[in-house]
């Protein structure tokens, strides 16, 4: 994306701009994402659209400059992104975020933390950042960001976008091995997070599309094909995540016991 740290009113921020590697789509799903991941109950940084002038200099990281025009723009938090580490998460306030994230990944398809098939891409330590805000001293918070690769992992968005392959796409998306354990202890958090998405409807989802800036090109039939991935996905994700996450995080099932103490 050719990301770059400007300074705001509000302090440093990270802008996304048009004129960007990857195309504007690629802001239309980070925006999209965004808002999915905070309906989720995720933490995500503060963000806003932010419209570049003409007389607006802002050379990208990788190079090249921002084009005028709207631009996605994050408020800087202090933190680190997360090194693979399995001990690191033992300092995170907020472990049952972990749960949600994979839950979150796999539901938007983001391909771009830990992806399913290690063979085709690698994973991404640095989309898993460790926030110090709001957090003791020693102490993290788990945000979830970057969402450039949902839905399409970094391709355009079409009205094609929902095909049947996307919407019953059986992998998990995000399971780092690291996050296994803490998911091992919260089945509850996960089924929690299915029935929430249960409850996603059309009108929640046409409400975040539709505000999608027109100058980032997606189009009415794009729109509509997003809106049925997202809404689809999400009741095929709530159907089955449990079973997905069962051979890596519950192997051996769970016993309960009835009154008399024998196991069933």
């Amino acid at each position: 994306m050719g990301t770059a740290e400007i300074i705001t009113d509000a302090g440093r921020a990270y802008i996304k701009a048009m004129g960007n590697r990857q195309g504007p789509h690629a802001l239309a799903c980070e925006f999209v994402g965004t808002q999915l991941a905070r309906w989720f109950g995720l933490p995500t940084f503060d963000h806003a659209i932010l419209t570049l002038g003409e007389d607006d200099e802002i050379p990208f990281h990788r190079g090249g400059q921002a084009q005028a025009g709207p631009a996605f723009v994050t408020r800087a938090e202090p933190g680190r992104t997360w090194g693979g580490g399995e001990e690191e998460l033992g300092s995170i306030v907020n472990p049952d975020d972990l749960a949600r994230l994979v839950l979150f990944d796999t539901w938007t398809l983001n391909c771009d933390r830990h992806p399913p098939e290690l063979a085709a891409r690698k994973p991404n330590y640095d989309n898993v950042f460790l926030s110090e805000e709001g957090a003791d001293a020693g102490r993290f918070r788990l945000v979830a960001m970057d969402h450039t690769h949902c839905f399409t992992c970094g391709r355009d968005l079409s009205q094609p976008v929902a095909t049947i392959d996307r919407i019953k796409d059986e992998r998990v998306y995000g399971l780092f091995p690291g996050f296994v354990s803490t998911l091992q202890a919260r089945r509850a958090v996960v089924e929690a997070g299915a029935e929430l998405l249960r409850a996603f409807d059309r009108d929640r989802c046409r409400e975040i599309v539709e505000s999608i800036p027109m100058e980032w090109g997606v189009d009415d039939a794009a729109r509509d094909g997003l809106c049925e991935l997202v809404c689809q996905r999400a009741a095929f994700v709530a159907d089955h995540m449990t079973e997905w996450l069962a051979p890596a995080c519950w192997p051996q099932g769970e016993f309960r016991f009835d009154t008399k103490g024998e196991g069933t």
